[in-house]
């Protein structure tokens, strides 16, 4: 039985995570400021014997006694981050340098969750984990983009100096149940207009792509790097490299939804990315053979239906 500490535990991937290693016999300290957590999202572990809330900034420093840490505190999509840029870039900074330091101390493994993002609006396709990315380090997302870079930067230091034992996956777009409605993501976006029978909102013509995960074939990939051996750091691209026009999976979900929606389109915001799929090549060598299990279509269905719920759309 191994004490995991899980920073960003109530929010949608971290929720997710806690549960799996709760399942997985673990004992989960679950960090969380609230500021796009929701204690929903964990209300059902409060009281099991193996979990920990505590309610925790991550910029300022945290102390207990853990073996393993998977860093996810920070606001992943551009309506919360952009809300308040500077706490944003000092949640990836100083959040990493409080938890390196705590992972040293305690000789704990420690999982930083970076971004496809890191790439910015990629020259390369599909991205693999060599490209070194095509950011505006000054332009309105570079809060999240930079922050994330700097954290992977932080995370190698301490290992090449201090020999902290790190880890550093690429998220890739991720779907799934307790998405936050309002995040201003494209999946939850389209899933709450075409159930409330609104008009979709379509940034741009459509036409730029990208690729999306269900929530459960992350934290496999996620679980597994983490126990890769200590000389394997990553970073380490966990998505699905199935590629979709915007403008297809807004279609493919009036679909599934049986929507009266129509599409309407809205000038792209700066600096959005025309394409994005992860090259997932060095994750399936080195996650024993780690690929995406679930498709598109079941992945929405199964979002639609915690949507439904969540509005009370029957």
């Amino acid at each position: 039985m191994k004490t995991i500490l899980v920073t960003g535990g109530a929010g949608f991937i971290g929720s997710h995570l806690c549960d799996r290693l709760i399942k997985e016999g673990n004992n989960v300290i679950c960090l969380d400021n609230f500021f796009t957590g929701d204690k929903e999202n964990i209300l059902h572990l409060i009281n099991h014997p193996m979990f920990e809330l505590v309610r925790h900034d991550i910029t300022m420093p945290y102390f207990a006694e853990v073996d393993e840490i998977y860093n996810l505190a920070c606001p992943a999509s551009p309506v919360h981050y952009q809300y308040n840029p500077i706490k944003t870039i000092k949640t990836s900074v100083m959040g990493s340098i409080n938890m390196l330091g705590l992972a040293k101390r305690t000789r704990a493994k420690i999982l930083q969750a970076s971004t496809s993002e890191v790439y910015g609006d990629p020259t390369v396709h599909p991205q693999p984990e060599s490209y070194w990315g095509n950011v505006n380090p000054l332009g309105p997302r570079s809060c999240y983009d930079e922050g994330k870079r700097c954290a992977e930067s932080l995370f190698m230091n301490y290992y090449q100096q201090n020999k902290v034992k790190i880890k550093i996956i690429r998220i890739f777009n991720t779907y799934g149940p307790r998405m936050h409605p309002n995040d201003g993501r494209v999946v939850s976006n389209f899933i709450v207009q075409a159930l409330q029978n609104k008009d979709i909102t379509i940034y741009g013509n459509g036409t730029q792509t990208r690729s999306f995960q269900y929530i459960d074939d992350l934290v496999e990939g996620m679980i597994r790097m983490m126990n890769t051996s200590d000389d394997i750091t990553g970073p380490v691209n966990i998505g699905n490299p199935d590629e979709y026009r915007i403008i297809d999976l807004a279609e493919k979900i009036i679909k599934l939804t049986g929507s009266k929606s129509k599409l309407v389109f809205l000038p792209l915001p700066a600096d959005d990315p025309t394409q994005r799929r992860p090259d997932i090549t060095l994750a399936g060598k080195l996650l024993n053979g780690w690929k995406p299990s679930f498709d598109l279509d079941q992945g929405l269905e199964l979002t639609i239906r915690y949507f439904r719920k969540k509005l009370n759309i029957d």
